[in-house]
């Protein structure tokens, strides 16, 4: 056989056999589709793995927002929310609306004197630096507090304005457990917004129970004093005194009560006519001078030395700003002025709190310095 003839003969065999390799993989390539394997099914799980990486939530003025699917950076929009978010992810945080002292430092960790301070949105000042916030690169920005009309035309603004999504989270008095459990399902921190929801809730029903025992008329008459030079107070109705008038006799009543946290401007005149039969001032007061001061004689609590400092560590357990802290002096409050309907001390739930909520254990030292204007003498 001459080599032509047989390099003719290889080349058809070669052919043959590239045809029936083709037909094989033409056939395997069916298959895999028939059954959902091969490449096509993994381009198939890689489509689902990318729609995966986000996901719609529904934030408390029911805007559906697209969110990652794991959310590891966050900022607040203002105070309130710097101070809820420090209760359940302060290690998502990427910044904070305003600086920390020394004694929240001391709480929450050194670290934070040096994050990035963005300023406030959504308040009655916007100072927020929007250009240091999308540095900062947070996933979310989370607003809370109490729901506004307008709240949701404010979210989207800031949200088209920064390129981040933005959501809000109901925070109030009566429902923080609903606002945490909530938070949780957010930030992907169930456990820990179940744990702090849980016990707030146990905190507010405990204290609505035991007021529903008392009732009005038999409440104590009080005043919150604010400001230094003791002639603000909270009024009657306001948002600042919601924790007051919730287990007390705010005898502060004016035409028109201030939503801000300095109150209402008063005479001592005016306060004497009201006479409450105790008085809370707030810090940075005139707690310290009231007792030699004959002015304030005229008035029942200051008289009779039945008067206290709302503590101010973290931050002020009454208001200023009314968020989470509220719920420490909706337990302190009604154990000052009713203490033998409660089976549990300031000092117990102080401890539980600064616990529950900051993971901070409370010396006796530091526990005695915190409260030794605040509970009867």
């Amino acid at each position: 056989m001459s080599a032509t003839r047989l390099g003719e003969g290889w080349a058809k065999r070669l052919a043959a056999f590239a045809a029936a390799f083709l037909l094989v993989g033409a056939l395997g390539a069916l298959a895999g589709c028939s059954s959902g394997g091969g490449d096509q099914g993994g381009a198939k799980q890689g489509n689902e793995t990318q729609q995966s990486e986000t996901r719609m939530f529904v934030d408390s003025c029911g805007r559906e927002v697209e969110l990652p699917a794991t959310i590891e950076k966050i900022a607040p929009s203002g105070h309130t929310a710097q101070q809820v978010l420090l209760t359940i992810a302060p290690e998502k945080m990427v910044g904070l609306s305003q600086t920390l002292n020394d004694d929240q430092l001391k709480i929450f960790g050194q670290k934070f004197a040096d994050y990035p301070v963005f300023g406030a949105v959504l308040g009655a000042t916007d100072n927020l630096n929007r250009e240091a916030i999308a540095e900062a690169g947070p996933q979310v920005i989370i607003d809370t507090g109490e729901y506004k009309a307008g709240v949701e035309e404010d979210l989207e603004a800031l949200q088209e304005q920064v390129g981040i999504p933005c959501v809000f989270i109901e925070c109030k008095l009566s429902d923080y457990g609903a606002g945490y459990k909530k938070l949780g399902e957010l930030l992907g921190e169930e456990a820990r917004g179940n744990q702090i929801g849980d016990y707030l809730q146990s905190a507010y029903d405990k204290v609505v129970s035991v007021m529903s025992t008392i009732p009005e008329g038999e409440r104590a008459n009080m005043a919150y004093i604010v400001g230094d030079t003791g002639l603000n107070a909270i009024a009657n109705g306001s948002f600042q005194g919601a924790v007051v008038d919730l287990v007390a006799n705010n005898v502060v009543v004016v035409d028109k009560a201030s939503g801000k946290g300095n109150g209402n401007e008063i005479s001592l005149e005016q306060m004497a006519i009201w006479n409450p039969e105790l008085v809370v001032f707030q810090n940075r007061s005139v707690y310290d001078s009231v007792g030699t001061d004959p002015a304030w004689q005229t008035v029942a609590g200051v008289a009779s030395g039945n008067y206290y400092l709302c503590p101010n560590d973290p931050w002020c357990w009454l208001n200023n700003p009314p968020t989470v802290n509220q719920m420490m002096g909706l337990q302190w409050l009604p154990r000052l002025l009713y203490p033998d309907m409660f089976d549990d001390s300031i000092q117990d739930v102080t401890k539980s709190y600064y616990k529950t909520l900051y993971n901070y254990d409370l010396t006796d030292a530091e526990l005695n310095d915190l409260i030794k204007d605040s509970i009867p003498r």
